[in-house]
């Protein structure tokens, strides 16, 4: 087991491309070559018909699983199919050791559909606290990565955030009808006012990069599954973002968080965002 923070900040300023390598290998070897050619039996279905799951899903977190394991001694992998299998995997984010949270393919209904809206999602977190992530869109071949305290880049490039234009709606993805409870649409509908222009979002992963890109101005899920949030809410801080829960906190990936919540490209549009979700609720 890693014993103290300063070994891992030594794995993240020396690693962090080995990481990359690996997150890139998996696309390569198990997500890319079923795009787009799916056979009906490589496709099932977990809690419904939109909540889908693939070979691709499978194959690529459990290479995912056995790498990331090796590059870092002692941490540990919470992987959302292994989750599906044995919810009791989850409780890990909660511990002391070192914690590798990975969505092996974030928008796996977009992937199943042919569309490129899907990315792989690698965190890395100890007690709770974000050190670093890889949001990799394979059939775009875009890389961002974020560590703690040193920014973050998209293909090398720094992102920043940046602010709203003054003046201008805010364009806000929110979560899907097919994932929110009745409390939670009312919420959701508080952004259906002037000023703000809300719509579906699509690979959550691939909004925050959105949004960390100045792309996008906001997300309001109202889901806190960590693999779908965790390497995304750090990207976002890191480049200069913002993210708060409808109590008007952090969002937390141990769980626990007043939904729904935002993250933002300043902390002045997440205050605003989480206003108007409290006034729909």
């Amino acid at each position: 087991m890693i014993e103290h923070m300063e070994t891992i900040d030594e794995f993240l300023a020396h690693r962090t491309a080995d990481v990359e390598e690996a997150v890139r290998r998996a696309a390569a070897t198990e997500i890319m070559p079923r795009f787009r050619r799916l056979a009906a039996h490589e496709v099932d279905q977990k809690s419904g018909p939109h909540d889908l799951v693939t070979d691709a899903d499978r194959k690529a977190e459990q290479y995912l699983t056995e790498v990331l394991g090796k590059l870092l001694p002692g941490s540990v992998v919470v992987g959302e199919e292994a989750v599906h299998a044995n919810p009791v995997t989850y409780e890990a984010i909660q511990d002391d050791t070192p914690v590798w949270i990975v969505d092996p393919v974030d928008g796996t209904r977009q992937f199943v559909h042919g569309d490129p809206g899907f990315c792989t999602l690698v965190a890395l977190a100890r007690r709770g606290v974000l050190l670093a992530s890889w949001t990799y869109a394979p059939a775009r071949d875009q890389l961002a990565v974020a560590v703690r305290g040193r920014g973050a880049l998209l293909d090398g490039t720094p992102l920043r955030a940046g602010t709203p234009d003054p003046g201008r709606d805010l364009e806000v993805a929110t979560s899907h009808p097919d994932y929110t409870t009745d409390d939670q649409k009312r919420a959701l509908l508080g952004l259906r006012t002037d000023g703000v222009a809300p719509r579906a979002c699509g690979s959550a992963g691939l909004e925050y990069l959105a949004v960390a890109r100045g792309e996008l101005d906001a997300t309001a899920f109202s889901w806190e599954a960590a693999w779908d949030h965790a390497a995304g809410i750090l990207l976002v801080e890191e480049a200069g973002g913002a993210h708060l829960t409808l109590s008007g906190e952090p969002f937390r990936i141990t769980g626990g968080n007043a939904l729904p919540f935002t993250a933002a490209r300043d902390a002045a549009t997440a205050r605003r965002v989480v206003a108007l979700l409290a006034d729909g609720a």
